[in-house]
């Protein structure tokens, strides 16, 4: 089916008329929940993971067994302004890291029993400065889109999409401000570390280009396309694909949301079968999540990207599931009080 995704009103045409979670499947999972043994409301935000997620599995009783996390690289045209502690070398080094088995995600995903995959994205051909043009002409994009889409799983029964890409935050930044107005000191941040003067550096950048590409702002795709990065397109290409497959996903932090955002901008509820796995350190990630009306599993204070917030939410999924599929119901455990 990613054959068919050759423009972006093509991508705009499938956002049209997305599935949505399996009503009878999410009412038994609701019924289920209310005769387990304990008090009403007592696992808290766990019942709605749980439901929500036997929802969009269609099973009042289901259970994440097949875990995939899929990390997508990228190199970003506007690091020769200077936005980031790193250079964009650091890009191909740390992908060999997580194909090496050696980053922080490889040992959450063997931890939660996830796959894990990286796909490198043409690393040595990065984006155009976003300042100047726009990042990817519209046939990059569109195989960016076309490479998250491919990645997927169908086979997987919860994704996580993580994102590795020296100068992504200040595309995210970038992109978020272009969707949502104010300042771009609202929604840039330190990154991988930035001190006072390389952030000042990293928010005229944003505001550069937001201003270069003012005339697409109620455009969310071609915002994605123009402000974007090949990892950040896949992204949204692998969530919209785990949307038709039915396959609940957890979002990690900043830039993995900016990416998102740009799908509920062009369609609203189209992040319907996505949760939020964490809240990060970036100073933007709180004010995404409040517009996308996401509230996050987990305050960690994680700043890494690459999937790791979202992966360590697996853990909470897995144990939402585990209490709602596996306890007794009262009847069952011949306990008054159901």
């Amino acid at each position: 089916m990613s054959a068919d995704l050759r423009t972006i009103t093509d991508l705009a045409a499938r956002l049209k008329d997305l599935p949505g979670p399996d009503t009878d499947a999410l009412h038994a999972a609701r019924a289920r929940e209310a005769c387990l043994t304990k008090p009403p409301g007592a696992l808290g935000r766990l019942e709605d993971v749980a439901t929500w997620y036997c929802g969009w599995r269609g099973d009042a009783r289901a259970r994440p067994t097949a875990p995939q996390i899929v990390v997508f690289a990228g190199n970003h045209g506007v690091t020769a302004r200077g936005v980031s502690a790193f250079p964009a070398e650091v890009t191909a080094q740390m992908v060999a890291n997580f194909k090496a088995g050696g980053a922080a995600v490889n040992q959450l995903a063997d931890q939660f029993g996830a796959r894990l995959d990286v796909h490198a994205l043409d690393l040595d051909r990065p984006t155009n400065d976003i300042t100047r043009a726009a990042a990817m002409d519209e046939v990059e994009f569109m195989a960016a889109i076309r490479a998250g889409w491919e990645a997927v799983d169908p086979a997987a029964d919860l994704l996580v999409t993580g994102e590795m890409g020296i100068g992504n935050s200040t595309s995210a930044a970038a992109i978020v401000n272009a969707l949502y107005g104010g300042q771009a000191v609202d929604w840039t941040g330190r990154g991988s570390g930035l001190g006072a003067e390389a952030l000042a550096v990293k928010t005229r950048a944003v505001t550069d280009a937001v201003r270069c590409h003012e005339g697409i702002r109620r455009a969310p795709l071609q915002v994605l396309c123009a402000l974007g990065g090949r990892e950040l397109a896949a992204i949204a290409g692998a969530i919209l694909r785990a949307r038709l497959e039915r396959i609940p996903v957890i979002l990690d932090g900043f830039i993995c949301c900016a990416a998102a955002a740009c799908l509920e901008a062009e369609a609203p509820g189209a992040l319907d079968h996505c949760i939020a796995g964490h809240v990060s350190a970036e100073a933007g990630h709180p004010r995404v999540l409040n517009q996308l009306r996401k509230a996050p599993l987990l305050s960690l204070g994680m700043r890494l990207g690459e999937g790791s917030g979202a992966a360590l939410a697996i853990a909470i999924v897995q144990g939402a599931l585990a209490c709602h599929s596996g306890m007794a119901t009262f009847d069952e455990a011949g306990v008054t009080g159901g």
